[in-house]
């Protein structure tokens, strides 16, 4: 594996994991709420096609999955590169100096 910089180390990666599952559930809603806002806009229709559901077509069954995995993909892309930087921002930046406590 080529390492150029832009990869999280291995201590980044654990400090990430939990935040990432975190942004994972919070994607994986807001994936769910634009696939229906997307399939009620194309279809004029509330619902969206189930897989074993005999009230749509294979065709409207097979375009809804891929529109759907497409949606899925894009959206946790998106939240996984944006959370990577900001977690790599926020491991990255200077910390405060530590100041001594001066007593009077």
């Amino acid at each position: 594996m080529r390492r150029d910089g832009n990869e999280l180390s291995g201590l980044e990666k654990i400090a990430y994991k939990p935040i990432g599952l975190v942004f994972g559930l919070i994607g994986g809603v807001v994936a769910g709420k634009v696939f229906g806002l997307v399939w009620k806009k194309l279809s004029n229709e509330d619902e969206t096609p189930q897989p074993l559901s005999d009230d749509y077509s294979t065709r409207e069954v097979l375009l809804a999955a891929t529109l759907q995995g497409a949606i899925f993909g894009l959206i946790k892309t998106a939240v996984d590169r944006y959370g990577m930087k900001g977690a790599r921002r926020f491991l990255d930046a200077p910390r405060a100096p530590i100041r001594a406590r001066t007593e009077v």
